[in-house]
């Protein structure tokens, strides 16, 4: 849904002094959806997930440890949660219902999804909050909570904000929200899980190509928090032709990875004119990456390798097949050839054919040999 991609991204701003945490709730309600709960409700910290509520369960879970450890401070807050998530859970549908008679849509897979949250500066005690909503992945209604008016995206959402304006109570709720529950519990949420949320986790950074004529890409992962800045530099200049910034996405330890792509021929006069620059909030040090031909990964090489890896074992294989062989081969003819050779049975043949004197000379030769 474009609404819940763009709520993930992350406005990028070089030399972030300050952090700034964010309080967020993704609400979806769906029709006709295979394996997927017609309801769902997740909760970010930071771009975290901390929490969860659908449909098929019906209550509040904790999605991290430390999320856990807060009913040592609240006991009653989960299930405060799983009654919030329950209330939102009928109003949302009915909603995705009226949506679908509004754009006479009968049957068939839609959605219809609710973002709201907060952001709280712990520096300079700012705040700021939004509330927003789609249907099948397009902006349908939001909220200026400046000015507290109601904008509406497309004509089928001008009824409900002529009802959402003059609804005086429940606009003094969405006031008291979020200036003052939503900032309150983010406060609470990050301050409790301050070693979790304030820590920094610098990325390992790889310069990856598919094939030489594949653009370079500039790959972090692991790092934390989300507010990080990746871009490309020449001779000591901020590059923007020829580069294209991907988006911060989350692995699943919790920590961040991004990319930058920049298109570029990599040859022997290019090298050490570009580098990778990552920078991350709270950190003054830069993590640099200069472009470097035995520095880039690439498929092709790593098919050849794999080819050279085969090849030399396929070889050392056959090699020590061919000497087993060999070895059994030569055991082989040394016991034949020993079993043949019975002392014991050349005395009895010599005697039948030379006679006593045949006997005699044979048992000395016999008495050497085994001396």
């Amino acid at each position: 849904m474009n609404l819940f991609i763009l709520s993930m991204l992350i406005v990028q701003i070089h030399r972030i002094v300050a952090v700034t945490h964010s309080l967020q709730y993704f609400h979806t309600a769906s029709s006709q959806v295979t394996n997927f709960p017609d309801y769902v409700v997740v909760a970010y910290i930071d771009d975290v997930e901390i929490g969860h509520y659908d449909s098929n369960t019906r209550k509040a879970e904790a999605k991290q440890e430390w999320m856990n450890r807060f009913t040592t401070v609240d006991p009653e807050h989960f299930l405060w949660q799983t009654d919030l998530g329950i209330r939102s859970e009928v109003k949302d549908k009915e909603d995705l219902e009226s949506l679908q008679k509004s754009f006479n849509h009968t049957e068939g897979l839609h959605i219809y999804q609710k973002m709201k949250g907060c952001e709280w500066n712990d520096e300079t005690d700012e705040t700021k909050s939004w509330r927003q909503s789609s249907y099948d992945g397009e902006d349908f209604l939001a909220l200026d909570t400046k000015t507290w008016t109601w904008t509406a995206a497309k004509p089928q959402a001008v009824p409900m904000k002529h009802t959402l304006d003059h609804d005086q109570d429940f606009m003094a709720y969405l006031k008291f929200y979020h200036t003052e529950i939503c900032v309150h519990n983010l406060k609470e949420y990050v301050n409790f899980g301050r070693d979790v949320l304030m820590r920094t986790d610098l990325p390992k950074v790889f310069l990856l190509q598919k094939t030489p004529s594949s653009p370079v890409s500039c790959f972090a992962t692991g790092f934390y928090p989300s507010s990080a800045t990746l871009f490309w530099k020449k001779d000591g200049k901020d590059l923007h032709e020829n580069v294209v910034h991907g988006e911060v996405l989350p692995n699943p330890d919790g920590t961040f990875q991004m990319t930058v792509d920049l298109k570029v021929e990599v040859t022997a006069e290019v090298e050490g004119k570009y580098e990778c620059v990552f920078q991350l909030s709270g950190v003054k040090e830069d993590l640099v990456t200069k472009l470097e031909r035995r520095s880039i990964l690439s498929n092709a090489s790593d098919e050849d390798n794999v080819r050279v890896i085969v090849g030399t074992t396929l070889a050392v294989f056959i090699a020590v097949i061919l000497a087993i062989i060999v070895i059994v081969v030569v055991a082989i003819r040394h016991k034949n050839k020993k079993a043949n050779y019975d002392p014991a049975a050349l005395t009895v043949s010599a005697g039948k054919h030379t006679g006593a004197a045949g006997t005699k000379t044979e048992q000395k030769r016999t008495k050497k040999r085994t001396h």
